[in-house]
């Protein structure tokens, strides 16, 4: 805790000030509307009320995004190794990949309802959708930028096949594969969010659409309270697990 603290000191300091701002505005000057902008108390109150719903949300949430993040990182990863591997084929594909991988999961929203059979299996392929691009092109990138002295001492020792792969092919593209992996978490939540606003019935994203239906926005600000907190909590456990396994780059980064 003391470690943690001293790392993020400064990131503490603006959120309390934010919060003792949000105080002074809403409960001392009274400068804004306070059915848009409740008090803090409230907020906190609510979120103490709601959170069995909160937590029924998340579970449901949950049930669709880690479905999706598993076929994204078994897809990606092996799809991006494959074509990191054979340079001919990815040439040929390269430009439909670059064609293919900006467009926003939310277009696929209209097939997704029509050609698959429920709400959960349409929303797991969009939050699919979302995070694959990310991590197969950054297995892709981090294969065609092995240093080519990897290869040569590869090939010293007559490595091939798995051995290759497990010791000198993941681990040479595991930076890039992970960066691709944090930027699929942050889309994964994004289209989640999405998809639970307008199909449904419960979720995170629900909770928020459901209650800002009502007008009753001290829930609604509980709801967003709660998915940046499991956002961050995702997150803060991503990075952790990132050092982990790269930990000889945080060695040489230190010294």
């Amino acid at each position: 805790m003391k470690s943690f603290v001293g790392k993020y000191f400064w990131t503490i300091l603006i959120v309390l000030f934010l919060l003792v701002s949000w105080e002074v505005v809403t409960h001392f000057l009274r400068v804004l509307n306070p059915v848009i902008f409740p008090q803090p108390a409230e907020v906190v109150k609510t979120f103490w009320e709601k959170r069995m719903e909160l937590l029924a949300g998340f579970v449901s949430s949950m049930k669709l995004l880690v479905p999706a993040l598993f076929l994204a990182l078994v897809l990606g990863i092996g799809g991006g190794l494959f074509f990191g591997l054979h340079s001919k084929l990815r040439e040929v594909f390269m430009p439909l990949f670059h064609s293919l991988s900006p467009i926003p999961p939310t277009m696929y929203i209209p097939y997704a309802i029509v050609l698959l059979p429920t709400f959960q299996t349409a929303s797991i392929f969009l939050i699919f959708i979302g995070a694959f691009w990310p991590i197969f092109l950054g297995t892709i990138q981090g294969v065609v930028l092995i240093d080519r002295r990897y290869w040569d001492n590869a090939v010293t020792l007559e490595l091939r096949g798995r051995t290759l792969l497990g010791k000198v092919i993941i681990p040479a593209s595991m930076p890039f594969i992970l960066n691709g992996v944090g930027i699929a978490l942050g889309f994964a939540f994004i289209v989640l969010t999405i998809a639970e606003m307008f199909g449904a019935k419960e979720g995170m994203g629900y909770f928020i659409q459901h209650y800002s239906d009502f007008s009753d926005y001290k829930t609604v600000i509980a709801g967003i309270f709660f998915n940046c907190a499991v956002i961050l909590s995702v997150m803060l456990g991503f990075d952790l697990l990132k050092k982990r396994l790269l930990f000889w780059m945080q060695d040489g980064a230190e010294k």
